[in-house]
């Protein structure tokens, strides 16, 4: 009997298994320390600092330029007109420079969408790279309990101060001293509703958008929360201020 050759699937799958491994390699990480890989400035002149995951570099600040990166001002709108734009705009929670200096600034998708929010080589992260950054630290074992399955990689990517105090292990909340294993370094900068323009939760949780678009109203956006070990992923208005953070290209 001749013997059946691959299907085109199977071949498919076995390069995006050898993609996948490559790309997070614990080799990557030496001694549990991803490396720093240097700094970036925005169109404000914001510096940065970045750390290197499996192939992919992500800053490790929240974003805070005023401006898109053709210098082009990014309005500030602080009021209640917040939740009627369906274009670009950024604002600091509960509109205090003091908090835009420790959790950065929140945009809408708006903003977000034109493209221009990222200096040259740089780029607001996709729900893929998200999903590699995920998948990637699950891999390697990040996960709070050391398993290699399920995602429980909230605690390895959230700072150590900051966060409200849980009594749920495995959370960003419990035992703060031992987070950010990543170096990720992620704060919880609260979020702006899309209705009426109230701010919440800072202190306890941090949104940050995706790129990726889901419908006329709404996009996909990744959060962490004080007492959750996930990463979760949600689908929410466009008109919604959230933390940003960037991916090299």
């Amino acid at each position: 009997m001749k013997k059946r050759k691959p299907s085109i699937q199977l071949l498919s799958i076995a390069v995006l298994l050898l993609a996948f491994a490559t790309a997070c390699d614990k080799t990557d990480d030496p001694g549990g320390d991803f490396p720093s890989a240097g700094t970036v400035k925005d169109a404000d002149g914001n510096k940065y600092n970045t750390v290197k995951i499996g192939t992919q570099v992500w800053t490790v600040e929240n974003l805070k330029t005023t401006k898109y990166n053709d210098g082009t001002p990014i309005p500030n709108v602080p009021d209640d007109e917040w939740s009627n734009l369906t274009t670009g705009a950024y604002c600091n929670y509960d509109n205090l420079e003091s908090n835009a200096e420790i959790y950065g600034r929140l945009y809408n998708w708006y903003a977000v969408n034109t493209g221009k929010l990222a200096p040259a080589g740089w780029h607001v992260p996709t729900d893929d790279d998200w999903a590699i950054l995920e998948n990637c630290l699950i891999a390697i074992g990040y996960n709070y309990d050391g398993t290699l399955e399920g995602n429980k990689i909230a605690k390895s990517l959230c700072a150590k101060t900051n966060w409200a105090l849980s009594s749920e292990a495995g959370t960003p909340g419990a035992a703060p001293e031992n987070n950010n294993s990543t170096g990720f370094t992620a704060l919880p900068g609260g979020y702006r509703r899309s209705h009426y323009g109230g701010f919440d939760r800072i202190g306890k949780s941090g949104y940050w958008w995706r790129s990726t678009v889901y419908d006329g109203n709404t996009a996909y956006y990744r959060h962490l929360d004080y007492d959750y070990e996930v990463l979760l992923r949600g689908l929410d208005y466009k008109a919604n201020g959230f933390s940003v953070r960037l991916v090299r290209d």
